[in-house]
């Protein structure tokens, strides 16, 4: 039995829908209440509802996403091919703080069980993390890390892992050029993540640009608390000291050092802490057009929640958010906050000049593939992932948050940089949609993967840990699947479930944002 027609209209304005059903609608096919269709349209992609002549908007979302390059006739399919996006709204005569939204009531009474750190943040994971100064380390740190993982972690239960921060930076590059200090202080916060309890031990070649001193200075590791939780001063294992006579005295070195760090670890203990003190990084990747539909809204009703329990969220990706920089300043808490989101998106408009591309450069082959025609089409459904609630801070690319409730953290859009850029902010979870599918992880935070689509979530059932695709198939509602999500973060928090991305052990590399020169 053929399946109805089901297409999705997100406003009453919008003169395109997108075709929800797996593998699209064939020629011929009626609408409900609508156009029969003149050509295969697949699905996530959109079908004009009328005639659209040629120069006229084309409208999702109640804005144009693009004008139309001719004449489309009413059930025709609407592809990028047939759109000029328009221009990028210009960074004057923005509405500043202008929002006046009714208060979020307060959400109380719910908690996870977490690991309090000395400087006041508190972890989901209990993890030793072992930094690097220059990617020169990388390969012989790789190898002390199996060791203490095959060793040591055994002895001490109440570690969950040990992580090498491998990165390629540190050296061969012009470290005091402007904006060189962007992957300085991004690693330098990724150090001392939540998630790595205050223990700080790094490696180090000796020879390399960015000195341990430089990556941590004097005052940027908490002071040992009461408890002795914390390790005091700055644990260097440098490679290039003669005390090290052979490749394995360098790792054995790594070794010794890292067990005093798990002992310190292995001697925490969970703590029912409030929801307060969630850190969580939002972040959309391999998107498609159920992306703005479904899974996003669904996690912008979450962010509501998160913000109501008074917990921290970041959503980032300036490409992603810049054509609706309008909203955005309208949603500002302070005009202070305004001004710094102006501030970041004209950085990135500079960038990128400075690069020959703009904006439109964001979308990728797969983005086109699931229906999205262009950014500004795919910003407008990005930005659903922030919600409702006032913006209360914005940080430039690898600060760290400073304040409670819904910060933009200015990243690139790329998965990888975004993720490291949100775990220097300081990220204790992090949740990622997708609607094309990806194994994306990281290794320092629990990542909860949101599908966009059932068939997604039915193809790759042991990859995707929630199904927002049911907002589409009309089986669950966007409230339905937004508190899903709300309930499973405290699960994953507390350490009773893991993410599938967990299971596997997946993780990528971190990627560290780097807008200087490279000598």
């Amino acid at each position: 039995m053929t399946a109805p027609a089901l297409t999705l209209r997100m406003h009453g304005r919008d003169n395109v829908a997108i075709v929800a059903n797996d593998g699209g609608l064939a020629a011929g096919t009626a609408l409900p209440g609508g156009p029969v269709l003149r050509e295969r349209v697949p699905q996530g992609h959109k079908v004009a509802l009328v005639d659209i002549a040629a120069d006229a908007p084309v409208l999702r979302y109640g804005i144009p996403i693009g004008f139309a390059r001719e004449d489309i006739a009413a059930g025709s399919w609407v592809h990028e091919r047939r759109l000029q996006m328009p221009q990028a709204r210009g960074l004057d005569d923005l509405p500043i703080a202008t929002s006046r939204a009714e208060p979020l009531l307060p959400l109380q009474g719910y908690a996870f069980e977490g690991y309090r750190n000395a400087d006041g943040s508190v972890g989901t994971r209990n993890i030793l993390a072992i930094t690097q100064t220059v990617q020169c380390v990388a390969g012989l740190t790789d190898l002390a890390v199996q060791r203490i993982k095959a060793e040591l972690l055994p002895r001490y239960p109440n570690v969950d892992d040990v992580v090498a921060l491998e990165h390629g930076y540190g050296c061969g590059v012009a470290i005091d050029a402007p904006d060189a200090e962007i992957p300085i202080r991004t690693l330098r916060h990724i150090s001392l993540n939540p998630n790595f309890g205050g223990e700080v031990m790094v490696v180090s070649l000796g020879c390399e640009k960015l000195q341990p001193e430089r990556l941590l200075p004097p005052g940027a590791i908490p002071l040992q608390d009461a408890r002795g939780s914390a390790a005091a001063g700055l644990d260097v294992v440098c490679l290039q000291d003669d005390a090290h006579i052979g490749f394995m005295a360098m790792v054995e070195a790594i070794v010794r050092q890292a067990e005093e760090h798990l002992k310190r670890l292995d001697a925490r203990r969970r703590e029912t802490v409030p929801a307060s003190e969630l850190v969580v990084g939002v972040q959309c990747g391999g998107s498609d057009a159920f992306s703005g539909v479904t899974a996003n809204p669904a996690v912008g009703f979450c962010t509501d929640l998160l913000v109501r329990a008074g917990a921290s969220v970041l959503f980032s990706e300036t490409t992603e958010v810049r054509d609706g920089i309008a909203q955005l300043t309208a949603r500002a808490a302070t005009p202070e906050v305004a001004q710094a989101l102006i501030r970041e998106m004209a950085w990135t408009d500079a960038y990128l000049k400075r690069g020959g591309v703009d904006r439109s450069a964001n979308t990728t082959p797969g983005n086109k593939a699931g229906g999205l025609s262009n950014i500004v089409e795919k910003a407008m459904g990005s930005i659903v992932k922030s919600g409702s609630a006032p913006i209360s801070g914005v940080l430039a690319p690898g600060e760290k948050l400073q304040t409670k409730g819904l910060t933009f953290a200015a990243t690139p859009a790329s998965d990888f940089i975004c993720g490291t850029l949100q775990l220097a902010a300081g990220m204790n979870l992090h949740v990622f949609t997708t609607g094309r599918g990806t194994p994306y992880g990281l290794a320092a935070v629990p990542v909860i993967k949101v599908a966009t689509r059932s068939a997604l979530a039915r193809r790759w059932h042991d990859l995707m840990d929630v199904n927002a695709g049911r907002i589409a198939d009309g089986t669950a509602t966007i409230e339905d699947v937004g508190w899903e999500l709300f309930h499973l973060m405290l699960e994953v928090a507390s350490g009773r479930k893991k993410t599938w991305a967990e299971h596997w052990k997946l993780h990528n590399a971190l990627v560290l944002f780097n807008p200087a020169p490279v000598t």
